[in-house]
């Protein structure tokens, strides 16, 4: 017999918020983590504690502290979000053994996995990738995905990481606007249109490296994702710094060009991460499969950097 609840229905995403705002002590961390702002994950907390009726953390300015009430609230909380994930884990195995899905941020989907998708097709057509882009960090559990392509520092609590590979940022630009601008020395870019990149290397840290220390940067548009970046560049609308992973295609095609060898290392790498304990099952062989598979396409990256 299931028990009915409905006298108090149970705000799921708040304490799903709150079991990450746990584990991290810290608002900022646990937004950072969930892909949302820190206020968002404070006003969750606050809504909890509201529907509760209990003080979760102690607060100190900036410091959080879990109180006793919410220590035990946490275990118990981990224990059955973990409990259900292994649940849907163990459901999706028993309906399909072939479906695998990835998150992914949309440029890597666009540029670097859907010219790959037909080799992919051809090697496993047992397995039915599925593709979930976006930007903010996945909720596994939430959204039923099986793996994803990260790129950021690593260090994620609670997942199996594998290290895809580094990459580099260098200008990059149509062939056309090079001719147009007459572009021959890394100067000439201070009076061409320049796109900015959400990154932390930028055209300060470029120019710095091509020894113009001292350059003014011109302003220009700054585009959030990378996918309208290249898009724009692609169109000649103007010069940015491409990411290595994801500009190789069109420069091996000559669509883009790289007028200068000037490169800075990007601070972030590629990961693929999934839960842990995500392995198991039929699923997880298929998983498997797929991570091997984007492993071995990383590795022949002309421009991806690898462990020696």
């Amino acid at each position: 017999m299931i028990e009915n609840h409905d006298r108090f229905p149970l705000p799921l995403r708040a304490l799903q918020i709150f079991e990450v705002a746990a584990r991290h002590e810290n608002f900022t961390a646990a937004g950072r983590a969930l892909g949302l702002t820190q206020s968002a994950v404070s006003r969750k907390v606050t809504e909890l504690e509201a529907v509760l009726d209990v003080r979760l953390f102690r607060r100190s300015g900036p410091n959080l502290t879990l109180t006793e009430t919410g220590r035990a609230l946490a275990e118990r909380v981990s224990y059955a979000l973990g409990d259900l994930q292994r649940a849907c884990a163990e459901t999706r195995s028993s309906r399909d053994n072939g479906i695998v899905t990835l998150s992914m941020l949309p440029s890597v989907a666009a540029k670097w996995l859907a010219p790959r998708l037909e080799r992919f097709t051809a090697a496993q057509p047992e397995i039915d990738l599925r593709i979930s882009a976006s930007r903010n960090l996945v909720d596994f559990t939430r959204e039923m995905i099986d793996g994803a392509i990260r790129y950021g520092p690593g260090g994620w609590r609670n997942l199996e990481t594998t290290w895809l590979g580094s990459e580099s940022v260098q200008p990059v630009c149509a062939p056309s606007l090079r001719t147009k601008h007459g572009i021959a020395g890394p100067s000439d870019l201070l009076r061409v249109p320049l796109l900015h990149a959400d990154i932390a290397e930028d055209w300060a840290a470029w120019f710095s490296a091509a020894g113009l220390a001292n350059a003014e940067v011109p302003r220009g548009p700054k585009l959030g994702d990378d996918t309208a970046i290249l898009q724009a560049v692609l169109l000649g609308q103007g010069v940015a710094l491409g990411r290595s992973l994801l500009v190789a295609d069109d420069l091996a095609a000559g669509r883009l060009v790289a007028p200068f060898d000037v490169r800075l290392e990007a601070s972030y790498s590629y990961w693929f991460v999934c839960p842990k304990g995500a392995g198991e099952g039929p699923v997880g062989e298929s998983l498997a499969v797929v991570r091997d598979w984007i492993v071995q396409e990383f590795a022949q990256q002309p421009d991806t950097t690898h462990p020696s």
